[in-house]
């Protein structure tokens, strides 16, 4: 990994079929490590049901609000400054529950890759 700076300008969101928009920040092949990309959540949209083969994540709100259910858990609340561990290979989804976009950063370990991403609905 050489030193370097990433930045959200310039990089295009786009919608996935997973319901969700995001902007891939740093995902590519000079850190094998991690990867780190935006999601956004419209109002009252619930994220599909799925799991990444092979990778944990995290997720870091950053504003909105939202409920969160991962694997056999109980759905938990979440806001802003809220850090949400995902193992690797767990169910998860995410639902906005306020008036507002729900955004937060996914981070991956190791990177994610589209073809880890099981789709579970």
């Amino acid at each position: 990994m050489q030193p370097e700076i990433k930045s959200i300008h310039g990089v295009a969101e786009f919608e996935t079929d997973e319901r969700c928009h995001i902007q891939e920040i740093a995902n590519d092949a000079g850190d094998e490590q991690v990867s780190i990309a935006r999601a956004r959540v419209e109002p009252g949209i619930t994220t599909a049901w799925h799991k990444l083969n092979g990778i944990s994540e995290r997720y870091i709100i950053v504003s909105g609000q939202g409920r969160v259910e991962i694997d056999a858990l109980q759905p938990v609340d979440i806001g802003p400054g809220d850090v949400v561990r995902i193992p690797a290979d767990s169910p998860q989804r995410i639902t906005n529950t306020g008036a507002g976009d729900l955004v937060f950063y996914a981070v991956c370990a190791p990177r994610f890759r589209q073809s880890h991403y099981v789709n579970l609905e």
